[in-house]
């Protein structure tokens, strides 16, 4: 004989269809009321803020609005965003050049671009920008020749260095150190199997580099590109103090003939806001483009898909039912 326990519980059968406790179908993620509780009070605060702001009658709005479409804020903003393209493009180029310095096999090279980071990264921009309006004063004249030998041109520095020429050599020459990090950091991203391989096919190190390195790169390079570009925006305001006639220099001059200093330095603001707002967005598209094919959630509309999908699809996988693919 065999013992046998019996319980003298009931037996009870599930049904998972009757309770919608236990029927999946119900099923749901748990509300998070914090975070409601949390945007709640984000709003009133933003609200509060922009009430505050908009109804200050020290802001004189009506002056921000007179002056934001002035004809001389106007050539100033062209000015800066001049300044922004220009001194951006040469950067880069240079940047380039010195990542690519950085990671030669020559030795004098890696110093060399070594030696070029170190000092335009340790030195203030505006110390340099400076250092440039009064070149004069250091070598009254530039000359090209031989080291120690004759000379074949010069020119008097005043007229090379104007005010112009002082702040583009001055944010270029300072963006091409932080942009030769930037790229060489994405160079490095670059798994080395693509470059060997790239030899291996017969290509050179230089059509490599384009064609293969540098186009894996841009995925790694975008973003802090475009943060130094928003920066640089900002930092052409610097090249006021050598009377050059950007954005923040306009509004200077007009402010200190009217003496409405903080209604004009609003209007820089908003320009500024809205100039690094547009760049945002570009940012954010040239972004997707080159992070195709390696993003790891998929977009709203397929994953509404494919849940809608996995809801109403049958449970035929169960062993011994046929499915419909066998019949």
């Amino acid at each position: 004989m065999t013992d046998k326990t019996y319980s003298s519980r009931p037996a009870v059968k599930d049904d998972y269809t009757q309770d919608p406790r236990r029927n999946v179908e119900f099923s749901h993620a748990p509300r998070n009321y914090g975070r409601w509780i949390a945007w709640i009070v984000v709003l009133l605060i933003a609200a509060d803020v922009l009430w505050a702001v908009s109804h200050n009658p020290n802001f004189e709005w009506h002056v921000v609005a007179q002056w934001f479409t002035e004809g001389s804020v106007i050539k100033g903003l062209g000015v800066t965003l001049g300044l922004t393209v220009v001194s951006m493009v040469l950067g880069v180029f240079i940047g380039l050049m010195l990542a690519i310095a950085r990671l030669s096999d020559s030795m004098l090279l890696r110093r060399l671009a070594g030696l070029y980071i170190w000092f335009f990264r340790g030195t203030p921009l505006l110390v340099q920008l400076l250092f440039w309006y009064n070149m004069s004063t250091l070598f009254p004249r530039v000359v090209i020749g031989i080291p120690f030998g004759p000379e074949y041109m010069s020119w008097n520095t005043n007229d090379l260095i104007t005010p112009l020429t002082a702040a583009i050599a001055g944010l270029a020459l300072n963006e091409a150190a932080y942009m030769a990090e930037i790229i060489r950091a994405g160079l490095l991203s670059v798994d080395n199997g693509q470059a060997e391989t790239a030899q291996a096919f017969g290509m050179s190190r230089g059509r490599a580099l384009r064609r293969i390195i540098i186009p894996q790169a841009m995925r790694s390079i975008i973003p802090p590109t475009g943060n130094q570009l928003i920066s640089m925006i900002k930092a052409t305001s610097l090249v006021s103090v050598i009377a050059m006639g950007d954005l923040l220099y306009s509004v200077q001059t007009i402010y200190n003939r009217t003496f409405e200093v903080v209604p004009m330095l609003m209007v820089a603001v908003i320009w500024y806001l809205f100039i690094t707002s547009l760049l945002n967005l570009g940012q954010s598209a040239i972004e997707r483009y080159y992070s195709r094919g390696t993003r790891r959630t998929l977009p709203n509309a397929k994953r509404r898909q494919s849940n809608a999908e996995e809801k109403t699809a049958p449970i035929i996988n169960s062993p011994g039912l046929a499915r419909k693919e066998d019949l």
